[in-house]
């Protein structure tokens, strides 16, 4: 029993995975009708239990609003949580909207430079051993690796934590998770470059209690891992262009 169940939520997780990632990539357009149950769970070959447990995710995440007599629509791109980790996973899957790329870290520069700069005020020490660990763990793994990508959402979110505000540690996760996917999809399309001395320099700031430095240097930190996520969606889209067959 408990084997069936297990399958089930694979099925309709898959499903819920494989249409968040045609809505995120565009090829649903916001406004746009998705298939009614039957016809869905047809084409499909799954059940119409599956198929409507998948779209009750995408609900649950904004993506789509399923209304009686009108269908399951698209939603507009404001109305999705975009900082949920499957949501953020299935914007990278594809080729992630340059806009969106930019308001992503717009978001970033928004919220981490002052962040670290309230950090360098109130950090204890347990957050900055903390935060050398977690460049310690870095520098042996590097971001290529599931352990160092790890380590890097942890000095961020150390760093969050560290401001003591509870509005700006709720953005943890979201920030964390954005961090992780977009780390992912640079180093799939691009070398990755060495992002160590970026967080060294944010942790001697911190650690030295030096606000404005912090903030200077987060903000570097942001910036340049914004011109690596452009550089690696532009070889990305190259890739694909030379991929396909002439004419």
């Amino acid at each position: 029993m408990a084997t069936g169940t297990g399958k089930r939520l694979r099925l309709h997780g898959t499903i819920a995975h494989d249409l968040g990632t045609l809505i995120a990539s565009g090829h649903f357009k916001p406004g746009a009708l998705l298939d009614n149950e039957v016809e869905a769970s047809d084409r499909l070959k799954v059940s119409r239990t599956a198929y409507r447990e998948a779209v009750r995710i995408l609900s649950a995440k904004g993506l789509v609003e399923a209304r009686p007599k009108v269908g399951t629509r698209v939603s507009p791109v404001h109305r999705w949580h975009l900082l949920d980790p499957d949501v953020l996973a299935w914007i990278f899957a594809g080729e992630p909207d340059v806009q969106l790329i930019k308001a992503l870290f717009e978001l970033r520069r928004i919220v981490e430079p002052p962040a670290a700069a309230i950090a360098a005020v109130r950090r204890t020490t347990a957050a900055l051993k903390t935060m050398e660990r977690a460049l310690e763990v870095m520098a042996h793994y590097s971001l290529a690796n599931e352990v160092g990508r790890t380590a890097d959402q942890e000095f961020h979110a150390t760093l969050l934590g560290s401001t003591g505000n509870p509005f700006l540690q709720s953005l943890t996760s979201g920030i964390a998770a954005a961090i992780a996917r977009t780390t992912i999809f640079i180093h799939q399309h691009r070398p990755l470059r060495d992002p160590m001395p970026e967080h060294i320099r944010v942790y001697e700031a911190v650690r030295d209690q030096k606000p404005q430095r912090a903030q200077q240097a987060m903000a570097r930190l942001v910036e340049h891992a914004l011109r690596d996520a452009t550089e690696a969606r532009q070889g990305k889209r190259r890739r694909g262009a030379a991929a396909q067959p002439p004419g």
